[in-house]
């Protein structure tokens, strides 16, 4: 029986044919959010997914939202790609705010391999976001057959910010194409995706295809539908502490982390919020946003299963950056009304085909003011707020820092894959060391796909060895982001926060990164010191700030 075993293991992923391919990112999530990963949030099918599929115990992103998109559909570290830094460009080669134009997308190289290539969510891609603007670099001018969702980085979860099909900018509430009960950006981008699939079942059945769902959810602001909000009522009152607590219980239980190193230091107590209702408020909002992304999820996996394809189809799951303690909209009012909603609207109503103008918006289509400020309760269309430091330091259970630093905090992510015809080592962990630069990598190699001539080399490794329980070789992994800067070889970790002096750590015995070595073994630091540097001039990273006052409108 073991024999039996061990061989269909073995034989299994050869046999395969090409798989089709789901990429689904969320955004502004950290590491023990998911309930696979330590968290008290229902994921249920993310859960599933990685139960019978693959867990990667150190997997890492960028620590920003569009860098990370960057790399991950590029195969490049982002500044190489263009996207050093935010949509901004700085008149510098890895600072364009813009995607390359040498490097190619994973849905122009699948596209060659004869894959149908779909996107539902969030591009952040490209600085370009006019109607009437350029275009060379929204998604189907970058491979994809087929795109619905947002051109620019986040909005309202009620009325997106451009929103766009295929290359129109659409309101939601003038869309001919979808018009739902009641619009929500993330069953949005959800209801698109499970389309491309039974479109794709119907009408290109003999060829395989890419799909990348890149849902908002749960990036600021914290909106949820009132009956998904219901669930958690309550259910954070207690505070950051015994949240922080169980999470970091459950998963040392699940093997995800070593109880034995601790938890890195909590910024605030709970003792000391002073609108303790409104701060569980709004982790009520997010939890219930990461639920609503995970039945996302579900949905996708059962048009997967009904059209027959779900065993021979390569899922992988991750997020773009650690928990976000970003204060959008808690602190400060910024003339906005600060405080519970008006009996009745005070403003015009906006017209249906009018387009949203910015990316905060001043007021909701039915004409009631935008709320931010410290007395604002989270979830409806009329609030625009971020869920603090507090809970990312509980998202990020129980690393240091968050989106934007370096630090395990803010570039560690989940990374579940779930192929039944091609992972042998199903409802494992690997802790292979990962990166999202990896990801193309390993498309190509089980697509059978390759990067044209012209285009940059791919920085990643195929990850196909760790399928089947074996390593992948590499060198090093790099970061830098807004001059927060790091290197891993092996299990030591090189890092350090703009301005400040490089910090020393063995991720393998404190991956919390509280003892600095640095001091003790200055010959490591010097090493890794000139391995950073050179690869930072190879990958185009400028000192920060880059070229300050040079910036381009």
């Amino acid at each position: 029986m073991l024999l039996a075993t061990v061989l269909a293991a073995s034989l299994t992923p050869a046999q395969a044919p090409r798989p089709n391919v789901v990429v689904v990112l969320a955004d502004d999530m950290g590491f023990s959010d998911l309930g696979c990963y330590g968290g008290e949030i229902a994921t249920p099918n993310l859960d599933a997914l990685a139960a019978n599929g693959l867990r990667f115990t150190q997997f890492y992103n960028t620590a920003r939202c569009c860098p990370t998109r960057a790399s991950l559909l590029t195969g490049l570290y982002p500044h190489q790609a263009g996207v050093g830094h935010m949509m901004a460009d700085w008149n510098r080669p890895g600072y364009r705010g813009d995607l390359s134009p040498t490097s190619r997308t994973l849905a122009e190289v699948l596209r060659t391999a004869g894959y149908r290539t779909y996107m539902a969510g969030k591009w952040h891609v490209t600085r370009h976001l006019a109607a009437t603007g350029p275009k060379h670099n929204w998604p189907l001018q970058r491979g994809f057959d087929r795109f619905y969702g947002m051109i620019s980085g986040g909005g309202s979860f009620y009325d997106p910010y451009t929103l766009c099909r295929d290359n129109t900018l659409v309101s939601p509430f003038a869309d001919p194409d979808y018009k739902p009960e009641s619009y929500y950006f993330t069953d949005a981008i959800t209801d698109h995706a499970t389309r491309y699939l039974a479109d794709h079942a119907r009408e290109h059945a003999d060829k395989p295809f890419f799909l990348y769902v890149a849902y908002t959810a749960a990036h600021w602001p914290m909106h949820a539908p009132p009956d998904a909000v219901a669930k958690y009522r309550g259910k954070y009152d207690a505070g950051y502490e015994p949240v922080r607590a169980a999470r970091f219980e459950k998963a040392a239980k699940l093997g995800l982390i070593d109880p034995a190193q601790k938890m890195s230091p909590a910024p605030h107590r709970w003792a000391d919020v002073k609108n303790q209702p409104r701060e569980a408020a709004c982790m009520e909002v997010y939890a219930a946003m990461v639920e609503r992304m995970d039945r996302g999820v579900g949905a996708v996996v059962a048009e997967l299963r009904r059209t027959g394809r779900l065993d021979n189809t390569l899922i992988v799951y991750l997020q773009d950056n650690g928990g976000c303690a970003e204060a959008m909209g808690r602190n400060t009012t910024k003339g906005r009304v600060n405080g519970p909603r008006a009996a009745a609207p005070s403003l015009p109503p906006i017209a249906p085909g009018v387009l949203p103008a910015a990316l905060v918006p001043p007021q909701t289509r039915d004409g009631f003011p935008v709320r931010q400020g410290p007395d604002v309760m989270p979830g409806p269309a009329d609030t625009y707020v971020a869920y603090g430091e507090g809970w990312a330091n509980v998202s990020n259970t129980p690393f240091r820092e968050y989106k934007h630093w370096v630090h395990e905090g803010g570039i560690s992510t989940p990374f579940v894959v779930h192929w039944p015809a091609g992972v042998a080592a199903r409802g494992t962990l690997c802790r292979t060391p990962g990166h999202l630069i990896d990801v193309a990598a390993t498309l190509y190699d089980v697509a059978g796909a390759t990067v044209p001539a012209g285009a940059p080399p791919l920085e990643g490794r195929s990850l196909r060895p760790a399928f089947a329980g074996g390593p992948v070789a590499r060198e090093a992994l790099f970061w830098e982001h807004e001059g927060n800067r790091a290197v891993r070889v092996g299990p030591w970790k090189l890092v350090a926060k703009h301005g400040g002096a490089w910090e020393l750590y063995d991720v393998a015995a404190d991956r919390v990164e509280a003892n600095d070595l640095a001091a003790a073994q200055p010959d490591r630091v010097r090493e890794m010191a000139a391995r950073y540097a050179a690869w930072a001039a190879r990958a185009q990273v400028e000192p920060w700030p880059v070229a300050e006052g040079k910036k381009k409108k």
